[in-house]
């Protein structure tokens, strides 16, 4: 009980945390190279939900803090224009955010972004939930099989996770303040692309 403990807040943690955190099924796939035996299902679930929650905590921080307080109002009416096209598309919504949490893919920036739109948040938990549960119990059985038939060296398994994760990570700042500059109007309405003006941002 007390492993089970610790892994819920350390994940719950690790999707807290807004940018360079390392991913949390590199988690999952440590467990299952060191523990080959362990129910890895039960921790998945575990992991999944305290996933779900600190992804759903750094969403309403994005619009508490980021949207709130940094954010211009042409900025906040541009991203409005987001919300306006997808809460009519919730099948859509809930396809791309159950896309993600079967994938690899950091989802930080993911939820950063749906927090700006104000969207409600239950209807994302749901999708990234059920993702969450079978990619973790997948990377966690993957890698308990393997553990059971050879021995990964470390240092090639740490030179991969590094570059992943500073390739990643530099992709999501990126990706984060494209997202605040595309005419989300023009793009969603007219089908025209188009960077908003650089002072819809406050410094």
């Amino acid at each position: 009980m007390r492993a089970i403990t610790l892994l819920f807040f350390v994940v719950f943690g690790l999707n807290l945390i807004p940018a360079f955190a390392p991913p949390t099924w590199m988690v999952f796939s440590y467990i299952g190279f060191r523990y080959a035996s362990i129910n890895v299902v039960l921790l998945a679930v575990v992991g999944a939900t305290a996933a779900t929650l600190g992804r759903l905590v750094l969403a309403k921080m994005a619009r508490v803090v980021v949207r709130q307080r940094f954010m211009s109002e042409s900025s906040r009416k541009n991203i409005d224009s987001i919300r306006e096209y997808l809460e009519p598309r919730s099948k859509l919504t809930f396809g791309v955010f159950l896309f993600y949490a079967f994938s690899p893919f950091p989802s930080n920036y993911l939820f950063i972004a749906y927090g700006l739109t104000t969207m409600q948040l239950r209807k994302i938990a749901a999708p990234f939930f059920i993702g969450r549960s079978v990619s973790y119990s997948f990377w966690g059985l993957t890698a308990s099989t393997v553990a059971r038939r050879i021995t990964v060296g470390s240092s090639h398994a740490m030179s991969y996770f590094s570059a992943y994760f500073v390739i990643t990570q530099t992709l999501l700042l990126l990706l984060i303040y494209m997202f605040t500059r595309i005419d989300w109007h023009m793009l969603l309405a007219e089908k025209k692309f188009r960077w908003t003006a650089k002072n819809s941002v406050r410094p």
